[in-house]
């Protein structure tokens, strides 16, 4: 993986900001099946047994011990012992009641066995104006982590997620968020450095010379960059960069760029510090009113309205590409 992939990630992550509090020990006997409803995001690290984790419609996953998923779209999911058999008892999860910063422990049983424990907690992705490049996550990301293969990194986070959360002490609410912080920044450094063959932005970070626009692009939206300015910086022909580019992120560099610049316009007018022809100018327009038009046709409402609209709702973009 190139040197300067990291920082285009930190840059995406940071305007992310994940939130999480909440951690949790599950366990399932053989024949139960336990189903989460849509709601945060889930990451989920089995401890013992087999377990089969499935997305809506989607196919079962089988899980040995050792083994990390990451559903970062929050659209529900099912997990499962004896995937290739009948469940004799289903239950619905609800997580979503214990105290901040304590760990509730769930046992969800057709019989007295243990077919399979985890550790698991919920966190929620704190950025929505980065919900156009978040497209890019699969719905299920899997890291094959048998105990002999294990990285470091997973084991030591996830043993002081298990004690913070186990014996909880002044405090212990903030460990576990940044504890779930390195743990799923981590997760997506590792998913990213085994990606070949995707088509979106992700994937650009392990083009070595695309790599280096896209950082070039994240570090400094506000340049008056070029398809040839970027085709300098990656060391190619302003042609051959241009498709290349597309092939691999999926999107024309200025139209991604537009993309980039707009997020980060979000973010600023987001904290309501700054005047709209402030952040106009520092995410690199010309004028207000070509970054109002542009704002208002990404996002669906103009960036003075920005401030006032609800957590809930704000800065929801719309399905359609930027012009």
């Amino acid at each position: 993986m190139l040197s300067e992939a990291p920082d285009v990630l930190s840059e995406v992550l940071k305007l992310i900001r994940l939130r999480g509090d909440h951690v949790f020990h599950g366990e399932l006997s053989t024949g139960a099946e336990v189903t989460f409803s849509p709601g945060p995001a889930i990451f989920l690290h089995l401890r013992t047994g087999e377990l089969a984790v499935s997305q809506r419609d989607g196919e079962a996953v089988l899980l040995h011990p050792g083994d990390f998923v990451l559903l970062p779209h929050a659209d529900g999911h099912t997990i499962r012992a004896n995937a290739g058999a009948k469940a004799r008892q289903c239950f619905d999860a609800d997580v979503s009641s214990g105290s901040r910063g304590t760990a509730q422990t769930f046992r969800w049983a057709a019989g007295d066995d243990v077919a399979g424990s985890f550790l698991a907690g919920a966190f929620y992705f704190d950025g929505a104006p980065l919900r156009s490049l978040l497209t890019g996550l699969p719905g299920l990301i899997h890291l094959t982590c048998d105990k002999s293969m294990e990285p470091a990194w997973l084991g030591a986070i996830s043993h002081f997620l298990d004690v913070e959360s186990r014996a909880p002490s002044p405090g212990a609410s903030l460990m576990i968020s940044r504890l779930i912080d390195l743990l799923v920044i981590r997760t997506l450094r590792m998913w990213v450095s085994k990606q070949g063959n995707r088509t979106d932005w992700l994937s650009g970070l392990t083009d070595e010379r695309i790599g280096r626009a896209l950082n070039a692009m994240h570090q400094a939206p506000n340049e008056a960059w070029t398809v040839k300015s970027l085709a300098d910086i990656a060391v190619m022909s302003r042609s051959t960069f241009s498709e290349r580019f597309t092939a691999v992120v999926g999107l024309p560099p200025l139209r991604y760029l537009a993309r980039w610049r707009l997020t980060v316009a979000a973010d600023l007018l987001r904290a309501g510090t700054l005047k709209v022809v402030d952040v106009a100018y520092a995410a690199g327009y010309g004028s207000e009113a070509a970054f109002s038009r542009a704002f208002k046709a990404q996002f669906g409402y103009p960036p003075s309205d920005a401030h006032r609209i609800s957590r809930g709702s704000i800065f929801r973009a719309r399905s359609s590409e930027l012009v």
